[in-house]
């Protein structure tokens, strides 16, 4: 459908631009989300196995690399689901260390923070929307679903043909 062929890479660009300008300026990108990943993994001490990386100019790195691959797989409508997932993945981190408005005293700066906080809020939802977007296609609840009544339906078939071939 040509709606899925404009509006997946409208929603891919923002993401794939914030990608390449978080690896363009990792450091600069790993200074802003130093205090909330310390502040994060100091809260999840002992849940968080050793071995996730706790440099913040790895994770800007790595964050950014899953904002790059996954909005250019969603971009071409590859994987788009999955692509859309990986990318509210990579989001509520993102938002939440990039626009901290309630920490923010001086009016202006905390108006701004709150709007780009809030644009990131709708991003998350159109990328809920792609996330369960089936493209026209069953959803794999309902495939089971079906799945699931077809083979009790053969299942209590096969029950009858041996009830009666036992009857005989």
């Amino acid at each position: 459908m040509i709606l899925r062929r404009v509006a997946r890479p409208l929603l891919a660009a923002i993401f794939i631009s914030g990608g390449i300008g978080a690896l363009r300026d990792t450091q600069g990108h790993a200074k802003a989300a130093e205090p909330f990943l310390t502040e994060s993994f100091d809260k999840l001490e002992g849940v968080v196995p050793e071995s996730v990386p706790r440099d913040p100019a790895t994770l800007v790195r790595i964050d950014a690399a899953v904002k790059v691959g996954a909005g250019v797989a969603l971009a071409a409508g590859k994987a788009p689901r999955l692509a859309s997932l990986l990318l509210l993945g990579s989001l509520v981190p993102t938002t939440l260390a990039a626009h901290r408005f309630w920490e923010i005293k001086e009016p202006a700066e905390r108006q701004q923070q709150q709007i780009q906080f809030i644009k990131n809020a709708g991003l998350a939802g159109g990328l809920l929307l792609a996330a369960a977007d089936t493209a026209g296609k069953p959803s794999l609840g309902w495939r089971a679903k079906r799945a699931a009544s077809k083979t009790e339906k053969h299942a209590e078939k096969l029950a009858k043909k041996a009830e009666k071939r036992l009857t005989k």
